[in-house]
């Protein structure tokens, strides 16, 4: 189910999201099961098309209001969480993690999209967060969808740490029958790193609007230190 015409207030969404990801965070044994299986490195990607050649005047990780605009963004509601970890698997703090992404009418926030004229004026396009102490990060969004040109819904990644070069990567809906088409996609070679990219978007339960969890971990080859 879609929320147009539904209003989110931000101040109420801005304080429960730490109790939405804690939840989604802390699910019974995930990360326990996680190291046992040895941290896989999430593989990069290209950042193309588009990230934004002009960022919007709000960049918080609330993609589906601006500012404090009365009307949401189309699309099915997301709460997208994870964290950023190291290659030891340990949390890595101040990490600045930015998402971009088509809006339901498959426009990027970008003068080069094909359909700008189309694109969702509600819809921010483009969101920032910066990790806490556990290397968690949280967004408020919508569940991707295709676009032309490309057959695999996605939404790209970028993680800015001081000192290293920005890490990019595209996170894609686990089952969608247009990954195995997806040129992008298929360009990771490795099934397992393939795999680490390929997301579920769980229905929460209870959701009267059909809202959606997803949770993408993403794992760097190195220490903050070395």
């Amino acid at each position: 189910m879609n929320n147009e015409h539904l209003y989110f207030p931000r101040r109420q969404f801005l304080s429960s999201i730490g109790i939405i990801g804690t939840a989604v965070l802390l699910a019974p044994g995930f990360f326990a099961e996680q190291l046992m299986q040895g941290p896989p490195q999430t593989p990069s990607q290209t950042e193309g098309p588009f990230y934004p050649n002009k960022l919007p005047l709000d960049t918080d990780n609330d993609l589906l209001i601006i500012n404090d605009s009365m009307t949401a963004a189309v699309g099915t509601v997301t709460y997208l969480t994870g964290r950023i970890l190291d290659r030891r698997s340990e949390p890595i703090r101040n990490a600045v993690v930015e998402i971009w992404q088509v809006d339901n009418n498959a426009a990027y926030l970008h003068t080069g999209s094909a359909n700008r004229e189309k694109r969702d004026q509600n819809f921010q396009g483009f969101g920032r967060f910066v990790t806490g102490s556990t290397g968690e990060y949280f967004f408020r969004t919508i569940k991707p969808i295709q676009y032309p040109g490309r057959q695999a819904p996605h939404i790209h990644v970028a993680v800015k740490i001081k000192g290293r070069e920005k890490f990019t990567t595209q996170l894609y809906i686990k089952g969608h029958s247009g990954n195995d088409r997806d040129m992008v996609l298929r360009g990771i070679r490795d099934v397992k790193a393939r795999d680490s990219v390929l997301v579920d978007f769980t229905p929460i339960k209870g959701s009267r609007i059909g809202e959606v969890a997803a949770r993408f971990d993403i794992w760097l080859g190195f220490t903050p230190e070395g």
